[in-house]
């Protein structure tokens, strides 16, 4: 059966090995437990009706045995009457009955096989459902450490790049002399101030003393 195929698929799934071949794990594990919460749902269906099955063909078995025993007591009865026509008759009955009896037999054998096959695979899927239940939350939370771990070593593996830390050593530099620049250009144009300023100061002076000096000489 195909559904006994896919419950044995389940059953045989190795949640760990899944986990890691998954690329979404926590997505993965919610759908193989409600991939197994739908089998199960099945199988159970499939064990009710298998049952019924075997309690009709147990029933038809039992009503094919009554009619040999009653066909039997006819040609009984036939013999005791000398009617050996109705007797040939009656146990003609009596063989089909029998040859239907053994047809009876092996169809509930097999009936039972395919019932004691689906209680087997019930029992297996529940199992492996409680399992995965049960485990789940730790395979999940597995999973997120180690991949936390793993992110915390790349990011320490970028930290100690050499190339990185050598182009962060070269913009301070740059920044440096950028910044040196700056105060140079600020401090050069503050000295050209100053200079402008004392001459202004000093060619006031001369002429205010050109001035007095003319006085003095009455010019």
């Amino acid at each position: 059966m195909a559904l006994l195929e896919r419950v044995s698929t389940l059953v045989r799934a190795n949640l760990n090995d899944l986990i890691d071949r998954a690329e979404e794990p926590e997505k993965m594990i919610k759908q193989v437990i409600l991939d197994m919460q739908n089998q199960l749902l099945q199988v159970k269906t499939q064990v009710a009706m298998a049952i019924a099955d075997q309690h009709l063909l147990e029933k038809k078995r039992k009503e094919n045995e009554d009619k040999i025993a009653e066909w039997m007591r006819k040609a009984e009865l036939a013999v005791d009457k000398k009617e050996d026509d109705l007797a040939r008759a009656s146990l003609q009955r009596v063989e089909s009955y029998r040859e239907m009896s053994e047809s009876f037999t092996q169809q509930v054998l097999d009936q039972k096989a395919q019932v004691e096959n689906l209680k087997s695979a019930l029992r297996q899927l529940e199992q492996k459902l409680s399992e995965a239940k049960t485990k789940a939350d730790l395979l999940i939370a597995q999973h997120r450490r180690a991949r936390a771990m793993g992110k915390a070593a790349e990011a320490h593996l970028e930290a100690g790049d050499g190339s990185k830390a050598a182009a962060f050593d070269r913009m301070k530099r740059k920044v440096a002399r950028s910044e040196a620049l700056s105060a140079a250009k600020a401090e050069i144009a503050g000295e050209n101030m100053e200079d402008r300023l004392a001459a202004l100061e000093k060619g006031d002076r001369i002429e205010q003393l050109l001035a007095e000096l003319k006085g003095k000489r009455g010019a």
